[in-house]
């Protein structure tokens, strides 16, 4: 497929860059950071783009949802990028969608997805139980009882986690950690007795939280997918959310671009404009041309994910390793340029720049997906 956008999906990029300029700017995250708010997101706001159909963007139409695609849902991520709107598009409507849709049953999915439709349900992934990502190694345990079974053990930097209305919790129901078989996903309510969240303010003043469950109790009904074969459910989910966290970062990184741009063309330093100057020209143009091709890259991974999505793994990682290097690079590249007041509080380039370092490790850094891609091609 051509690596450009439809006419509709235009559309939907210029319509998302609007509202978001008017409902959702800067300002409207530095008020949430300011107030330290609890949840770290605009209930309100997240109820509007259920009403705009962005919650629902992959929720079918028969729960409610728009039924588009993740080029879509790309789409209106990369705009969230632009302005740093703090929202569980991600964790909610790319990740916890993508995971009721193809590994839900009927019941599950009457039950969860027309909440996430209308921007009224919030989900998050609880999948890390270390510092860096590494999904195979889950080690919280499930263990059965009764009907059900136990949930014991923690999680970490567990997007939205403080947040969240319902838990997607990997947990480990045969095997040992470091093995992909015996991995099973449980749906937590997220009042369940025994399950504490302790919110945790992120660099960039975005909030995860980390869980720790003692004990907690669910029903076989719970099980979201296949018992012990989860870690392909999971693996498709990270999928979704790491092409989401492509799109962001390349929203991202060409604000930060357009700000250091805009920058270059005002400060002035011997009498002329520092963009005038060869040396940042050229550095500006390589930032450019680094920029497109993240872009490609991420575009790809989504129409992948919408035309194969069993076989986008490598697509996937490549892009989001590509968009993580690229933004931290038009954030250092910015910084720089601005000078030392790139990372002062009056200047938005140095939010920017906290924003791209946490979404750069979320789901993995560009190290992961480089090895994981070697491991996919069978290196």
């Amino acid at each position: 497929m051509p690596l450009v956008l439809t006419e509709e999906q235009a559309m939907l990029r210029d319509a998302a860059r609007g509202f978001l300029s008017e409902h959702a700017p800067i300002a409207h995250f530095r008020k949430l950071r300011d107030a330290k708010d609890p949840l770290g997101f605009s209930r309100d706001l997240w109820r509007s783009m259920g009403e705009m159909g962005w919650a629902g963007v992959l929720v079918p139409e028969a729960f409610g949802g728009s039924g588009l695609g993740y080029v879509e849902a790309g789409v209106i991520l990369e705009e969230a990028g632009r302005t740093l709107t703090p929202s569980p598009l991600l964790s909610t409507a790319v990740v916890a969608a993508t995971l009721l849709n193809r590994f839900g049953s009927d019941a599950q999915k009457q039950k969860y997805l027309p909440g996430i439709a209308k921007g009224e349900a919030v989900l998050a992934l609880a999948v890390d139980e270390a510092p860096k990502h590494k999904p195979e190694a889950v080690a919280l345990t499930a263990t059965r009882s009764g009907n059900g079974f136990r949930l014991s053990g923690t999680k970490v930097l567990v997007l939205d986690g403080a947040a969240a209305d319902t838990l997607i919790v990997a947990a480990r129901t045969a095997g040992s950690a470091g093995e992909t078989d015996g991995v099973t996903l449980f749906l937590v309510d997220g009042a369940a007795k025994g399950l504490a969240r302790d919110a945790t303010v992120l660099v960039d003043y975005r909030n995860a939280a980390r869980l720790t469950l003692d004990n907690v109790e669910v029903d076989a009904d719970a099980v979201l997918g296949t018992l012990d074969q989860g870690f392909g459910a999971l693996a498709v989910g990270l999928d979704a959310g790491r092409a989401g966290l492509a799109a962001e970062l390349v929203g991202s990184a060409s604000q930060t671009f357009d700000l250091t741009v805009d920058y270059l063309k005002e400060r002035k330093q011997f009498g002329r404009t520092i963009g005038e100057f060869q040396a940042l020209q050229h550095r500006a143009s390589h930032l450019f041309t680094e920029l497109e091709l993240a872009r490609a890259a991420s575009l790809k991974a989504l129409q992948t994910l919408d035309a194969k999505p069993d076989g986008a793994g490598p697509i996937v990682s490549l892009a989001k390793a590509k968009a993580g290097s690229v933004a931290k690079l038009a954030s250092q590249e910015g910084v720089q340029m601005f000078g030392g007041m790139g990372m002062t509080d009056d200047v938005d380039v140095g939010l920017f720049m906290k924003r791209i370092r946490v979404a750069q490790e979320v789901f993995g850094d560009p190290a992961f997906h480089a090895d994981r891609i070697a491991r996919l091609r069978g290196y």
